[in-house]
């Protein structure tokens, strides 16, 4: 049997003189046995570049390039641990992620998309809450200054009515022409007729009322304008409830006569008083 020869870290040439005749000395590292052949005549750097190790005792520490494991779970992460065995993460269930709490590293499930309710969302600080709806009803929000708001150019709308408007804050919005109520009864006014004419046809061919309803009833704005124009033969009255409603020039008061195609217009001077005048009329 060849003598071993055990050595830590050649630092020479060996001379094949100093080895057996038979020039296969075993040398031993470790717990391994190396025999080398007799084609040189010499031996000098050892290399274990084409050793296979087939077993380890002891597991190898990362300090030494090992994991410090026997063996390593399937399809488990490698997480560092700075000193001893790596950590293991196991994958957990289907559509798990990676975790960090800034420290270690779990397998947690995934966050899922949470959407809210109608509306525009309302946050609690940890939590998507009930959400503002848009027809006025939940929460409303405070903001902590009021807001500058720049009045918008309404430009020309191609349909739809304009409400609530004023010219020069004041003053409605008028007409670029004088709109027509037509009326074969008789009539009382309302707040729509404000800046139009009530309208007598020649096709209805009797006498009718037409009345200025009162103040305490329709506020009409100072300053509104009802005109009101008689076609036919019939004469139309034109009365007043329990405002006052004065002949102009004459300062009379109480209901007026106005003849056919007569035309004639009561202004609101005050809450509770009116001043009509016009032709054909007495």
């Amino acid at each position: 049997m060849p003598v071993p020869y055990t050595f830590g870290t050649a630092t020479a040439a060996i001379p094949l003189s100093q080895l057996d005749s038979n020039f296969a000395t075993a040398i031993t590292i470790g717990n391994t046995a190396v025999y080398l052949g007799n084609t040189t005549t010499s031996i000098g750097n050892l290399s274990l570049a084409n050793v296979t190790i087939t077993s380890v005792s002891t597991p190898i520490t990362p300090a030494q390039g090992g994991t410090g494991l026997t063996s390593i779970t399937a399809n488990s992460v490698m997480i560092g641990n700075a000193t001893g065995s790596v950590l293991l993460v196991a994958p957990g269930t289907t559509g798990n992620v990676l975790v960090s709490n800034g420290t270690t590293w779990t397998s947690n499930a995934s966050v899922s998309q949470v959407y809210p309710g109608a509306g525009i969302a309302n946050s609690t600080g940890s939590a998507w809450g009930t959400s503002y709806t848009t027809n006025g009803s939940g929460t409303v929000v405070a903001l902590v200054t009021s807001p500058t708001l720049v009045t918008p150019a309404l430009g020309t709308p191609s349909s739809g009515t304009l409400s609530s408007c004023t010219v020069d804050g004041t003053d409605a919005v008028g007409f670029r022409n004088i709109p027509i109520n037509s009326q074969s009864s008789a009539y009382t006014t309302v707040l729509a007729d404000s800046g139009k004419v009530i309208f007598h046809p020649s096709t209805d061919a009797n006498a009718r009322t037409f009345t200025i309803d009162s103040n305490a009833n329709v506020a009409y704005p100072l300053g509104t304008a009802i005109t009101f124009v008689n076609m036919t033969s019939q004469v139309v009255t034109i009365a007043i409830t329990t405002d006052t409603m004065y002949l102009s020039s004459a300062g009379t008061t109480g209901s007026r006569s106005l003849a056919q195609y007569g035309s004639a217009t009561a202004i609101k001077m005050t809450s509770t008083t009116w001043l009509i005048s016009g032709s054909g009329l007495t």
